[in-house]
């Protein structure tokens, strides 16, 4: 229960602000107009919504951790959509801000979208995979010459 209540803490705090409270309370004022980007925006949002959520699960369940960096996974999370991309949990909020911003038609989240896709690559870069590789060392490297940071299908680096 408690590792629930800690994930669920995180994800209102820190995802909740990034995707959801920014993008349609800071940036948004425009009512959604129905229009196929209404639908496609939709399916994204969902998409991304369900591709954290999925994550969080592995964190919790695999890892025995959250995704926040004071209580990070105890172990080494390969499973579920990590066997495809280092850094889904990321993809999906990345998703949820760029359906917003299809939603909205709003060009102003899908600039604050970039930014913090970029900031999120940075923060991978330069803390997240140093850490992961002094805490998990060599299942670390092994897991980063097979799976990609990114995209699935992509040579892993």
């Amino acid at each position: 229960m408690l590792m629930f209540l800690k994930n669920l803490l995180f994800t209102i705090v820190v995802p909740g602000t990034v995707a959801v409270y920014l993008p349609v309370f800071a940036f948004s004022h425009d009512p959604v107009q129905p229009s196929l980007n209404t639908l496609a925006g939709s399916l994204l949002l969902a998409i991304g919504g369900a591709i954290y959520l999925w994550c969080l699960w592995d964190f919790a369940s695999a890892g025995r951790g959250t995704p926040a960096p004071i209580d990070p996974p105890k172990h080494l999370v390969v499973r579920g959509l990590y066997r495809f991309s280092r850094n889904p949990m990321y993809l999906g909020v990345v998703g949820i801000i760029f359906g917003w911003a299809l939603l909205f038609g709003n060009l102003r989240i899908a600039v604050y979208g970039l930014f913090m896709a970029a900031l999120f690559h940075l923060f991978i870069v330069f803390y997240e995979e140093p850490w992961l590789r002094d805490t998990f060392g060599s299942s670390y490297k092994e897991y980063c010459q097979q799976v990609s940071r990114w995209l699935p299908f992509r040579n892993a680096v």
